[in-house]
């Protein structure tokens, strides 16, 4: 009985097996298992930015009234700017008491209440003016800015196209320093969900009302990534 070979190429599967259904004439073709990977790097066309209203007052009741106050003011502004309601979503309520500390005791100090909305921003050059009328309206901080791609899904089906051409790429420089050529694809298995790398800005506290006429934004540009492993038969 012939013995089949077994071969492997570094980090690269190539191997033939026999098969034992069919007996030793019926031989598995070879394979080579390699990876590819794809980048795609988009501008981004939105944008989320998290505004928040903190209030502080000697009672809860007080707090939690001037806490809803100052984020009614922010929400009407911003529909007065023109943000439609569905882009505009609370995302954290809070109250709680604080204290001051002395010699090991602590006293209560009073109560501060917290609201945070998040607001999405479907025209990037209008992003400066919602977040400086944010902060004219009563806001007290901005934070957790990150711009992302109304049609992410096109953008992440490109990038899995590039992972694929670039296996097959490597399939082909695999088989053909073994003197062999690729046949035909296997298997094709994507790996962790495409990445997505999004610029963000760090956060700033309103210091006061009279803030520039408008906040500057660099949105920079998005990466996404794609992982696959293909299995391709040579012959």
């Amino acid at each position: 009985m012939k013995t089949t070979s077994i071969a492997c190429l570094g980090s690269l599967l190539l191997c033939a097996s026999p098969s034992s259904a069919q007996g030793p004439a019926a031989v598995e073709p070879p394979v080579v298992i390699v990876q590819g990977e794809g980048l795609v790097r988009v501008a981004p066309d939105q944008a989320f930015v998290r505004i928040g209203a903190e209030s502080r007052a000697r009672n809860p009741k007080d707090a939690q009234a001037a806490n809803a106050e100052a984020m009614t003011a922010v929400q009407q502004r911003l529909a007065a700017a023109g943000v439609p309601k569905d882009a505009v979503r609370t995302v954290a309520i809070s109250l709680q008491q604080e204290f001051d500390y002395a010699g090991g005791r602590q006293t209560p100090r009073g109560y501060v209440a917290r609201n945070s909305i998040e607001v999405r921003v479907d025209d990037l050059g209008r992003l400066g003016d919602v977040m400086d009328a944010s902060v004219g309206s009563g806001a007290t901080s901005i934070h957790g800015l990150r711009f992302d791609l109304k049609q992410r899904a096109v953008s992440e089906r490109e990038a899995l196209r590039l992972a694929v051409a670039d296996a097959m790429l490597r399939a082909d420089a695999a088989a053909s320093g073994a003197k062999r050529a690729v046949d035909r694809v296997v298997r094709i298995a994507e790996g962790a969900p495409a990445a997505v790398v999004r610029p963000e800005a760090t956060a700033f506290r309103a210091a006061a009302a009279d803030q520039p006429a408008t906040t500057p934004v660099a949105e920079g540009e998005i990466e996404i990534r794609a992982r696959v492993t293909v299995t391709a038969a040579i012959r």
